[in-house]
């Protein structure tokens, strides 16, 4: 197929190959994909038990500089989505994933090269603040090829099926990459998270070599704005609803230690279960009877969630809310997202869910200085107060998308 053929696919019917197979072809075609996103967020997730702990305690640094470091991942993945979308969609999704998994790789060895430096905590937090960069690069390329690949493949009427199965690789990566990171850290400290950082993405890389790749869809750049334009609703209801999971992602190590409470890997892997299993019992839903009215019951039940961490009074309760939390979010971002697929051009496929992810990306770069002064100021627990408030504001953007009129030319994927 040319890029012409591509350019020239109605709105209303897909072209040829790729319109909606059966469920089991949709899975079995999207499976290796899956495995190779798993392994990239994998390697993301075992350092995130870790890298506020490394900065806290080792190098001494306060829960603001924390955010700062963590959050400069979003801010950096935010900045590159409109050029990795139009990399993607310009030069194939396979080689910006490929590209991605070499850059995420060579983020390893820069964690690796911060402990050199740790007598001089600040500049190992510089170097580490540039392996955070170069990650972010490698995570927008691996995630906006792979949205863009998985949907060239299976055809954009399985686009909620896209989100679903790429989100469960993903969050199942962060549930089982968070006790693994504490295990390496544990045995081998700091030094065998960098190592594996560097290592892991490679296996992602041997993982995609033998998918068929798609053609890119656009032969010239689209300017990022027009396609945001199209997606903003529904991005400023992902972004609102994505603060919760950059609470837990970012701090919830740091309140199970000022709490004493043991076991903060183990809240990870609650958000990351009951998100796998609300994809897998209602991941079919956005597709089926839309996005918007998936997405308010969604974050209706991630705002129970973050209220149930901010009052809890033991870990127990803390854990049922990581969990209330993943299984309401788990099924806002395919929600909001099948109603920004079907706002944007599908020339420009990989693009429009970079500029659709750009908005999670803006949510957690904000989320974590925003919060690390919150608790500087309140108490680590009052944050997730804060994570309430915005899931609530994201019901109410999903309501006004529920009960708004869809766009004109507009579709239901």
């Amino acid at each position: 197929m040319t890029d012409n053929h591509v350019r020239s696919a109605p709105t209303m019917a897909p072209a040829p190959g790729t319109g909606a197979p059966p469920s089991v072809n949709v899975f079995l075609t999207l499976l290796p994909l899956t495995l190779s996103v798993f392994i990239a967020f994998f390697s993301i997730g075992m350092q995130m038990p870790v890298l506020p702990l490394h900065l806290h305690e080792t190098l001494g640094m306060g829960t603001l500089v924390v955010g700062l470091v963590v959050g400069a991942q979003f801010v950096a993945a935010l900045l590159s989505r409109s050029w990795a979308g139009n990399f993607a969609d310009m030069r194939g999704p396979k080689r910006a994933v490929t590209a991605g998994f070499l850059i995420a790789a060579v983020s390893g060895l820069v964690y690796l090269a911060s402990l050199a430096f740790v007598e001089r905590p600040e500049t190992s937090v510089w170097i580490l603040l540039v392996g955070r960069v170069l990650l972010a690069l490698g995570e927008s390329l691996i995630v906006t090829g792979a949205l863009g690949w998985s949907v060239g493949l299976v055809g954009p009427l399985n686009a909620g099926k896209v989100m679903v199965w790429i989100g469960i690789a993903i969050f199942g990566a962060y549930a089982l990459g968070a006790p693994a990171g504490v295990v390496l850290n544990a045995r081998w400290g700091f030094t065998g998270i960098a190592a594996a950082s560097a290592l892991v993405p490679l296996l992602g890389m041997a993982v995609i070599a033998g998918i068929r790749g798609v053609a890119p869809t656009a032969v010239r750049k689209t300017p990022f704005y027009k396609i945001l334009g199209a997606v903003w609703q529904p991005g400023l209801g992902l972004a609102l609803s994505s603060v919760g999971f950059g609470l837990i992602t970012a701090f919830i190590a740091l309140l199970f230690a000022a709490r004493n409470w043991g076991g903060a890997s183990f809240a990870f892997t609650a958000f990351g279960a009951a998100f796998i299993a609300a994809r897998m019992v209602f991941g079919h839903l956005p597709d089926r009877i839309g996005g918007a009215k998936v997405a308010v019951a969604s974050v209706a039940v991630e705002a129970l969630g973050q209220l149930l961490i901010w009052g809890a009074d033991a870990s127990p309760i803390a854990y049922l809310g990581a969990a209330l939390t993943g299984f309401g979010y788990s099924l806002a971002f395919p929600g909001f997202g099948v109603e920004a697929v079907r706002r944007a051009p599908p020339q420009t496929r990989s693009l429009a869910m970079g500029a659709y992810v750009a908005f999670l990306d803006i949510a957690l770069a904000v989320t974590g200085p925003l919060a690390g002064a919150l608790a500087g100021a309140w108490g680590i627990g009052s944050i997730y107060l804060a994570g309430a408030a915005a899931a609530g504001l994201s019901m109410i953007v999903a309501l006004k998308l529920l009960v708004g009129a869809p766009p004109k030319g507009g579709r239901h994927v």
